[in-house]
């Protein structure tokens, strides 16, 4: 089963042009996400105490999913942005959480995976940064 953490907080580092995402109640492990607009990809980082999944999808196609993403109750018809291998799992839902699925597959048998959403308005906000 899915386990969602909730990132209701968002921070624009002006300086490293990094957008961090964390939760107020993160707990010992502090899941966080990190984009980075790097011209044509998006660095994204996202870590949950010593585990990361870093990806780099095309800034383009994560632009236009974040834009045309429409609320569903099923995280079946998430958009993703990303390679087969390696791909961000996107999904609205009807109250206007974001939710987002880093993942990377192994192989047949497993894959590694980040369930997080955001609230909507850190969700707007990042529509906003990534422009």
């Amino acid at each position: 089963m899915r386990n969602f953490q909730t990132l209701d907080q968002i921070y624009f580092d002006e300086q490293a042009q990094v957008i961090h995402l964390t939760a107020t109640e993160g707990g010992q492990l502090n899941p966080r996400l990190a984009l980075r607009v790097e011209g044509e990809h998006v660095a994204l980082s996202a870590s949950c105490g010593p585990i990361e999944i870093a990806l780099r999808p095309r800034t383009l196609e994560l632009r236009r999913s974040l834009k045309q993403v429409q609320p569903s109750e099923s995280l079946l018809s998430a958009r993703n942005v990303g390679t087969v291998q390696a791909y961000l799992a996107i999904a609205l839902r009807p109250d206007g959480r974001l939710v987002l699925r880093p993942t990377i597959i192994a192989d047949a048998y497993g894959h590694l995976c980040f369930n997080v959403e955001l609230t909507n308005p850190v969700r707007e906000r990042l529509i906003e940064l990534l422009g």
